[in-house]
C-alpha cells in the first residue's frame, strides 16, 4: 500500500511538546470552513511506501521529541496511516505520537489499532470557525484531546489546558524551492492579518483558495 503525503519537516515546535517531526497527510474528505490547510484537501494517488518514509525518518527519529501527523485527514488513508506507525514505533518505541483528525471518536473507535499503542494521544472533531479557541493545541473548543496510552498521559495531559503565551506562536518553515509556509495553530485572524501586514510591506500576498474537487 502507499501513502499520499503533503509535506513532513523538523523541527516542528507548536505541534505537541518539544521539537517534533511533522508529517502532512494529502487528502481530506471533511473539509472545514475555515481550513487554514486547503492546498492538503485535494486527493491524489499514493507514491510513497510507509516503510520507505520510516527509512527517510530513521535519523530524524532517533533525536525528535514525538512525531505529530495531520493533513489533509490521516484517517482517510487509515490503513497506511497505521502501516506508518507500526515502522515508527518498530523504530523506536519510546516516540510519542500525537495524530490529528477532524473525525469524531464515536467514528474512530471502530479502529481496533487505537488500541494498540500506536497512537499515544488524538485530537478528534471537525475545526469550527466561529466556536471559541481558548484550548491548547486546538483550532476549536469543540476539538477533543484523548490520551490512549500511559506514555500519551505522561507527555500530553498537561496539554489540557487553556491557551498561554507561549503557545500563541506558529513555525516557520522554508522549502528548497523558496516556498515559505506556516506550521501551528493561528489565533483566529492570523492568516488574514499577515497578509495585510505583508501587503502593507510592499509583499504579494494572498489566502490561498480551497482546491476543487477531484
Amino acid at each position: 500500500m502507499t501513502l499520499a503525503l503533503s509535506r513532513i519537516h523538523f523541527p516542528v515546535t507548536t505541534l505537541g511538546p518539544g521539537r517534533r517531526i511533522g508529517i502532512w497527510f494529502q487528502g481530506c474528505s471533511i473539509r472545514c470552513e475555515g481550513c487554514i490547510s486547503r492546498d492538503t484537501w485535494r486527493f491524489r494517488e499514493g507514491d510513497v511506501m510507509p516503510d520507505d518514509v520510516v527509512q527517510r525518518l530513521a535519523p530524524r527519529l532517533d533525536e525528535c521529541d514525538g512525531v505529530t501527523i495531520s493533513g489533509g485527514e490521516p484517517f482517510d488513508q487509515a490503513a497506511a496511516l497505521f502501516e506508518l506507525l507500526k515502522g515508527i514505533k518498530a523504530h523506536k518505541s519510546t516516540t510519542n505520537v500525537l495524530v490529528y483528525s477532524g473525525y469524531g471518536l464515536e467514528r474512530l473507535d471502530a479502529y481496533q489499532e487505537l488500541r494498540t499503542g500506536l497512537i499515544d494521544a488524538l485530537i478528534t472533531d471537525p475545526y469550527v470557525r466561529d466556536a471559541a479557541q481558548t484550548k491548547n493545541l486546538r483550532g476549536s473548543d469543540n476539538q477533543q484531546l484523548h490520551c490512549l496510552t500511559e506514555l500519551g498521559e505522561a507527555v500530553f495531559a498537561r496539554c489540557e489546558r487553556h491557551l498561554s503565551d507561549a503557545d500563541k506562536s506558529l513555525d516557520v518553515m522554508f522549502d528548497d524551492d523558496g516556498t515559505v509556509w506556516l506550521a501551528g495553530i493561528p489565533r483566529k485572524g492570523d492568516m488574514t492579518r499577515l497578509a495585510a501586514l505583508l501587503r502593507e510591506n510592499g509583499h504579494v500576498a494572498h489566502i490561498t483558495e480551497a482546491p476543487r474537487l477531484v
